[in-house]
């Protein structure tokens, strides 16, 4: 059967990925059934690649991940980059700079490691990310000096900052602001930073451009601003209902929240509407 979109684009955080950081039994059932019809389901993430690897044999039909934002376009079943841009090195010692004043938590995404500074891995729920911490426990690469780290990097596709308060992260905007760079506030206090024009929207591009679709054949799904312009490119954009409400007044539909299959639901009734009834198409989310 054809459908409209052949492509669905998927936000982790928030949207496939329960509170709990797990995806929901059903969502995984939904994506393989789109999967299983033709569809390019696909991540479309702030996170890096490592971070993404736990999930790959769960949701086995992913085959492709717009990930750091969209710093980078990947190909998880052939282990290679479609795309890629990073911070040029100057800028990322600009960044540390503006983070100190709040000894904010610095965090470089590269296309091979997630690193972070040992003593701050401790306490994250002190920068309001707290749920993430056995995440950086196990997966990334603790050291003592973030700078000294930054030295011996050529290729830094994603830099966040998490701040102990919004305050604090507005503070250090204001001193970056005018920098070649892209900014998306995110959960918490966090800023998260990529090369100038890098958004999910563009690598949304990439991929499509890659895999010979356009842009009106995609959907998107997410619940957060670092989602505003993947959401804005799409052919149609879906927000998860505990989105925030930015996002869900820009947005062609809401559905269900991310604890309640919300991107299955997404999927089925937006992505797959073809192959759905009448009536569970027409009913509201």
């Amino acid at each position: 059967m054809e459908y409209k979109y052949k492509l669905i684009a998927l936000d982790m955080d928030g949207t496939l990925l329960m509170t709990d950081k797990t995806v929901h039994p059903d969502t995984i059932r939904d994506i393989e059934r789109a999967s299983n019809e033709g569809i390019h389901v696909v991540y479309s993430s702030g996170r890096a690649i490592p971070e993404l690897r736990p999930y790959l044999s769960l949701l086995k039909p992913m085959r492709y991940g717009i990930c750091m934002s969209g710093a980078v376009v990947y190909d998880f079943w052939e282990g290679r980059s479609l795309f890629s841009k990073a911070i040029p090195q100057e800028l990322v010692l600009k960044i540390l700079e503006a983070a100190k004043e709040d000894d904010g938590m610095v965090h470089f995404l590269t296309d091979k490691e997630s690193v972070a500074r040992e003593d701050q891995v401790s306490h994250m729920a002190d920068f309001h990310m707290g749920v993430y911490q056995p995440l950086f426990k196990d997966m990334a690469k603790t050291v003592a000096d973030m700078e000294e780290e930054a030295g011996i990097h050529d290729f830094i596709p994603k830099v966040n900052i998490y701040f102990h308060s919004e305050g604090a992260r507005q503070q250090a905007y204001d001193m970056l602001k005018g920098l070649p760079l892209t900014f998306a506030f995110a959960e918490g206090a966090s800023l998260e930073m990529t090369a100038q024009g890098v958004t999910k929207a563009e690598g949304l591009r990439a991929l499509v451009s890659h895999l010979g679709i356009s842009i009106e054949e995609t959907l998107a799904v997410g619940d957060a601003n670092n989602d505003r312009a993947v959401l804005e490119a799409a052919g149609f954009s879906v927000a998860m209902g505990n989105a925030q409400r930015e996002i869900k007044e820009l947005c062609d539909a809401v559905t269900e929240d991310n604890d309640h299959n919300g991107v299955g639901q997404a999927i089925l009734k937006y992505g797959m509407a073809a192959a759905c009834s009448a009536a569970w198409v027409n009913d509201a989310p």
